[in-house]
């Protein structure tokens, strides 16, 4: 494909939603989340213990989270960087460091792999964010911004696709390792859709007034911003903006334990050789793409605050669900819940990101990101030492618990900001 059809490529508001659709299926879907259907086959390997399973899962994480922070600094750090380096390069930089991140944890070297599981994770913020900032604005310019939502679909399609085949692999008697190389070559294959849209600048030359103006419309499918004259947006100061934080923050650690476990609780608790516990995971990430496209009809007018609270209190009562009813249908129900308001979670606390904080709206939301990454951080060294002290199957339920209650206490976190802080009626 030349130059020239490649720009072409990027003028077009579908291919651009896709590629970054596609982007977000490789950095999250198998970059951070392939982990959690291979979890189960690494067991039955004998290569890792369940305790060694939570400490890999912490590294990637914590690599997020570094990878969250590098992202806010570079601008202030590095500007010369950063302007030769610009979103679409470092996404596609992100991009190729998962597939050889992911291809790596193939080769027979457990001592590498916290170091390659922390690298990938690095990558999956690097992408994450690098490509969301540069679809949404390369959609402003080209005057569909309300296709920006799209691309919260990828984690979704990449984590239905990784657990379809990672079920079919189960089935075949594959080797974890078998696994991780299918999933790199899985990469390989959406990157040729990629690559070819996510060239140059988001705001290219020669779109006007549009181009000027897409950053501030970047989250354009948000509320409106305040009209003029107004004090500022509410909650935008000091306090609303760490509740915001925080809540936020709250909902990585909520997710977190059922999102890396999830098979593997299911197998403890349903009969041996039931071929359910393959086929949550796969379920979770149809139910994420689901609620992420819903999510892109939420009307702008409506406030972020009170859609947040509706999501932390559905993946506060999946995870009750799942304790209550530690049955197939029980746990298929309480996938379904945890998994559609999961990217929804991510979109909306960007947009509200962006609402509270316009003028540093890039910055603010790559901290409001790290403090996810520090609560998903918790999660599995809580698990860890749970089972340590209270047997696996008290240990995995003393954990949800406290999962449910972190969701539980970031609802009532943006229920009291909505209520201190109400957006203006117009």
């Amino acid at each position: 494909m030349n130059s020239s059809s490649m720009r072409a490529l990027g003028e077009r508001p579908a291919a651009v939603a896709l590629a970054g659709l596609l982007s977000l299926a490789v950095a999250m879907g198998v970059g951070r989340f392939a982990f959690t259907p291979l979890l189960p086959m690494m067991l039955a390997d004998g290569v890792v213990t369940l305790a060694g399973g939570s400490w890999l899962a912490t590294a990637n994480y914590a690599g997020y989270l570094i990878g969250a922070l590098a992202c806010m600094a570079l601008p202030w750090l590095a500007p010369r960087l950063y302007e030769r380096w610009h979103p679409a390069r470092l996404a596609r930089a992100g991009l190729v460091a998962t597939v050889l991140l992911t291809l790596a944890m193939a080769l027979p070297l457990p001592g590498s792999w916290p170091l390659l599981r922390f690298a990938a994770g690095v990558a999956s913020a690097f992408v994450f964010l690098n490509i969301s900032s540069w679809c949404m604005v390369r959609l402003a310019a080209l005057g569909r911004p309300a296709l920006g939502g799209m691309i919260f679909c990828g984690p979704g399609v990449g984590i239905a696709l990784t657990g379809l085949a990672a079920s079919a692999m189960v089935a075949l008697h594959w080797r974890a390792a078998m696994g991780w190389a299918a999933f790199g070559l899985l990469s390989v294959l959406l990157c040729l859709r990629i690559w070819p849209v996510v060239q140059g600048r988001a705001a290219q030359a020669g779109h006007g007034a549009a181009a000027g103006a897409a950053p501030a419309r970047a989250a354009a499918s948000g509320p409106a911003a305040p009209a003029a004259g107004h004090a500022g947006p509410p909650g935008g100061h000091v306090p609303g903006r760490a509740l915001h934080a925080v809540g936020y923050g709250l909902a990585g650690f909520g997710y977190i334990i059922t999102a890396t476990f999830l098979p593997v609780i299911a197998r403890d608790a349903l009969p041996a050789g039931s071929p359910w516990p393959d086929l949550f995971w796969p379920l979770f990430g149809v139910a994420v793409a689901v609620g992420a496209a819903s999510s892109t009809r939420a009307p702008g007018a409506w406030d972020r605050r009170w859609l947040l609270v509706a999501a932390y209190v559905a993946q506060a009562s999946a995870i009750a669900l799942g304790l209550a009813l530690p049955t197939a249908w029980g746990f298929a129900l309480s996938s379904a819940l945890l998994g559609l308001p999961f990217t929804a979670i991510t979109f909306f606390g960007l947009q509200e990101a962006r609402r509270i904080w316009p003028a540093s709206a890039d910055s603010f939301a790559s901290l409001v990101t790290a403090t996810y990454g520090l609560g998903q951080i918790a999660g599995p060294p809580l698990v860890a030492l749970l089972l340590a002290r209270a047997g696996r199957e008290a240990g995995f339920t003393q954990a949800l618990a406290i999962a449910a209650a972190a969701l539980a206490a970031g609802a009532v976190m943006y229920a009291f900001s909505a209520w201190r802080w109400p957006l203006a009626r117009r």
